[in-house]
């Protein structure tokens, strides 16, 4: 457990830009403490715990090393790896739609949840909303901090694991594209669940995801580690909120070099 707990507290605080000294600050604790966890010297009294797993905005399970379930992030570290951006530079038309819907007339909090290179969160940046955006890949959290800065916005891009990940600040926009296929269907309410206690009211999501469809085929690029929705599941869980948008298409597709299509659902709440 100690090799665990170092290896991903030494992982989180470098993919987080902190020093020791400002751990420990945040800790209300000495850098020397930070720095014998980090070497397997020594372990936190186990009141301490939650904190660090706070800071770092993960689960207890997360940071102690115990993930009995981890998405595969193989697939797009490697296609991140080119210095082209994969999804291109055109977003998703939701992203119009949340301007549409909740324009940034003050100040608002957005969270890109899975946001890949970043093209989402640097767009609703510059469009004026306070953007944190979260993905289990470094090297799109790279290419995601790189767009914002070439285009003199600021975003809080920060590594997260879907699976683990507690949201615990809250938000007037929580947007969601091609993402929501990683969570297994046991895990999806108290997932949806969590994003809908940390929104203001007033607030929107906006979400979509791949739906199983009898005459579609799998598309050739699904991984184990992603699991179709069924139609109208979506909906499910906000049967308490004000449906302002609700959709299914059937689109084209060429990820993965092979054409095909997909079915996905779409949809846009609000919070009352």
């Amino acid at each position: 457990m100690n090799k665990n707990f170092a290896e991903n507290l030494y992982r989180l605080r470098k993919a987080k830009g902190m020093t020791q000294e400002q751990l420990a600050g945040e800790l209300g604790i000495s850098f020397q403490s930070v720095s014998r966890w980090e070497n397997q010297q020594g372990y936190p009294d186990i009141e301490i715990l939650p904190q660090i797993a706070a800071c770092f905005k993960v689960s207890l399970d997360a940071l102690l090393g115990y993930r009995s379930e981890k998405i595969m992030t193989t697939h797009y570290e490697q296609k991140y790896c080119s210095e082209e951006y994969y999804w291109g530079n055109q977003v998703w038309d939701g992203c119009y739609e949340v301007l549409r819907k909740k324009p940034p007339m003050e100040p608002l909090r957005l969270l890109d949840v899975g946001c890949g290179e970043g093209q989402a969160a640097v767009f609703f940046a510059k469009n004026g909303y306070v953007v944190s955006a979260f993905d289990i890949s470094e090297r799109g959290l790279e290419k995601g901090r790189y767009l914002a800065e070439i285009s003199h916005v600021s975003v809080d891009f920060f590594h997260a694991n879907l699976l683990d990940y507690q949201v615990e600040n809250d938000y007037d926009v929580v947007y969601a594209s091609g993402v929501l296929q990683y969570i297994p269907q046991d895990r999806r309410e108290e997932m949806i669940k969590n994003l809908k206690r940390h929104t203001r009211r007033d607030g929107i999501h906006i979400l979509n995801v791949f739906v199983e469809k009898p005459f579609l085929e799998t598309p050739p690029d699904w991984e184990k580690t992603e699991y179709f929705w069924k139609s109208g599941e979506l909906l499910l869980y906000y049967h308490d909120w004000k449906i302002e948008l609700l959709e299914e298409v059937i689109f084209d597709c060429d990820s993965g070099g092979v054409p095909h299509k997909h079915c996905m659902d779409v949809l846009m709440a609000r919070r009352a």
